[in-house]
């Protein structure tokens, strides 16, 4: 585990090109995504993207964060419930992100 903590750390411009990846897929979908991994102006560690949906009762969102998974891998993960898709699915990983935020938005109807 202390390998993978230190793979992810180490893996900051990995980590940064996947949420980049994913930021390009989720904008044409109506999103807002916020880059909190800009190195001049939040060098801080770990890099995430906040992903905004906004609708008639107000707003929700969703902080995204990339670390390094057994095998040589990376995930995507939602911060404070963990892994949920492969970085090497980036549209898969836009389309969890798509649901989660509608559920967020409209709980009674997903």
């Amino acid at each position: 585990m202390r390998a993978l903590s230190s793979r992810t750390w180490r893996g900051r411009a990995t980590a940064v090109g996947h949420l980049d990846a994913l930021a390009v897929v989720l904008r044409p979908m109506g999103y807002q995504c916020v880059a909190l991994y800009a190195a001049d102006e939040l060098p801080v560690r770990p890099a995430l993207l906040w992903v905004f949906a906004f609708g008639p009762r107000g707003h929700v969102r969703v902080a995204v964060g990339v670390r390094a998974v057994p095998g040589g891998g990376w995930a995507y993960y939602e911060a404070g419930r963990g892994r949920f898709c492969p970085c090497d699915d980036v549209e898969g990983a836009a389309e969890l992100v798509d649901r989660l935020l509608k559920h967020r938005m409209f709980p009674a109807t997903w």
